[in-house]
């Protein structure tokens, strides 16, 4: 890129990532999910397309598979599911906007086609009586070709003055910016309120260089823990979508879990207040390992989302890859039905599809079955299950996967409540981190249709057409490849198509 200057940490980055890349296997690797190039992976970032291409850049730490002060990891490709690694693109090298870190942001298109970058810039503050270093978080950008990133002399573009007079310098971070059609710019920007915890705030720009405030857009109100991250709106199927991720979050039922969460907010922005209305509010996904959603409007037309595919509350307990920490998930189609989010692989993924093998109409008893060629590691697995007898329901259906002769994960769902149950109880962890979660199906329906995306190390199921959805990691050794069947109490029908993926 014309008048790019490569800052001594970029370029001591990317001297160390072509040097470490190596060392590292394919085998470290999943076979269709985004990993980091060397080193640690955290939240999605930078999520758009760009001339020709997707875009995907990450929380990045190149040095080690352990969190420090972070980086822009990058990568590229044509269908979402096959990515090329470029060079890092951002390092923390501001001395006043982003030495201690370059936080999750966006990217959009300029008019002149140009590719922008807008990021949190972590720097100091000072200390406090106690003498911690007390963070200062502002929103920065960084402007590029789609491989090299010169950051904007003007940084920071929203700072502590552009907060309303509640608002936290030290927690404001994680915008994402896109264009409207009339050629302006809007961005929402995650902050942390005095009272009633995390605010979303709403910017606006002629041209995403000098930034106004625009007001707020939701608020909190001490409901959904305390600070919300990674904020992403859009519009979908006539609702305005909010997605975010509270941090110490409180239990509600089997919808909200205690730690690090997501939350959907579904509803329509007054346009006399600029608030959103709320008129849903569920978990995005229901499982172990899922947090930090960005999405993406896709050149046909689709609204995709992808995740980061851990858990701030178990990353203690995941087995590291030799050069590799951390993944993203497979990329999903969103909509929204009847105000409820549903979500969905995305189409280009039965594409890797071969080798289908089907069972239809088995019947399934208390003795646990596997069915000939229903096996593997890399696997899109589809089931269809309904009552032998409708008028007598069975107790619970249990799939075992990742399975041997010692350890197995499992999904298990029990129709009289409407009850799904992932768990990785049995697959040969050694550590005391979560290993089960409930979620509740809608209508608790006796037939139930499931869709498992296995991919290695990871399992992501999504229920009743992506009403629901489950995501979690998988410790046990690629070997255990085995999947099984059986029901509690009355017997089941089972329909059953299984592709291999690669």
């Amino acid at each position: 890129m014309e008048g790019f200057v490569e800052s001594a940490p970029l370029a001591d980055a990317r001297v160390y990532e072509r040097h470490m890349i190596r060392f590292v296997s394919k085998t470290e690797r999943p076979y269709f999910h985004l990993t980091p190039l060397v080193g640690w992976m955290n939240d999605p970032n930078g999520f758009s397309y760009y001339k020709g291409k997707y875009h995907l850049f990450y929380q990045y730490n190149p040095y080690a598979t352990s969190w420090a002060p972070m980086h822009w990891g990058h990568a590229v490709s044509e269908d979402l599911l096959h990515w090329e690694h470029l060079p890092v693109a951002l390092a923390p090298d501001a001395p006043y906007d982003d030495f201690n870190g370059c936080f999750s942001g966006s990217a959009v298109e300029l008019a002149d086609g140009r590719h922008l970058l807008m990021y949190t810039g972590v720097a100091s503050d000072g200390r406090t009586a106690d003498g911690h270093i007390r963070p200062r978080q502002t929103q920065c950008l960084a402007i590029g070709d789609g491989v090299d990133y010169q950051k904007f002399e003007g940084n920071p573009v929203i700072d502590g003055s552009f907060l309303p007079e509640d608002g936290s310098t030290e927690h404001f971070r994680d915008p994402k910016v896109w264009r409207e059609d009339d050629g302006t710019y809007r961005a929402v920007v995650a902050n942390l309120a005095t009272e009633g915890g995390g605010q979303i705030l709403l910017y606006r720009s002629a041209d995403a260089l000098a930034w106004q405030p625009a007001g707020v857009l939701s608020r909190n109100k001490g409901r959904f823990g305390q600070m919300w991250e990674c904020p992403d709106f859009f519009s979908l199927d006539g609702y305005d979508v909010l997605l975010l991720s509270p941090q110490d979050m409180l239990p509600e039922g089997h919808e909200f879990y205690s730690g690090n969460g997501t939350l959907c907010i579904i509803g329509h922005v007054d346009e006399e207040t600029g608030e959103l209305g709320e008129e849903s509010l569920t978990s995005i996904d229901n499982g172990i390992d899922f947090y930090a959603t960005q999405t993406i409007l896709t050149p046909d037309g689709r609204r995709v989302m992808v995740a980061w595919m851990q858990n701030w509350d178990s990353i203690t307990g995941v087995a590291r890859r030799v050069h590799l920490f951390g993944s993203m998930t497979v990329p999903r189609e969103l909509s929204v039905r009847d105000g409820h989010l549903y979500q969905w692989p995305i189409r280009e993924l039965d594409g890797l599809r071969h080798d289908e093998v089907k069972h239809d109409g088995v019947v399934l008893g208390t003795d646990p079955i596997a069915l000939e060629g229903v096996n593997g590691r890399v696997v899109d697995l589809l089931l269809d299950v309904r009552p032998e007898d409708p008028a007598n329901l069975y107790d619970e259906l249990v799939i075992w996967f990742a399975q041997d002769g010692r350890f197995h994960c499992s999904l298990r769902y029990q129709p009289a409540t409407g009850t799904l149950i992932i768990s990785r109880e049995h697959s040969g962890s050694r550590r005391a981190f979560v290993h089960r979660r409930k979620c509740d199906i809608p209508g608790a329906p006796a037939e139930l249709s499931l869709r498992m995306v296995l991919d290695k190390n990871s399992v992501e199921a999504f229920i009743n057409g992506g009403e629901k959805a489950v995501t979690m990691l998988i410790p046990t050794d690629l070997s255990a490849d085995g999947i099984t069947f059986c029901v509690r109490g009355a017997g089941a029908i089972l329909d059953v198509t299984k592709y291999d993926l690669a």
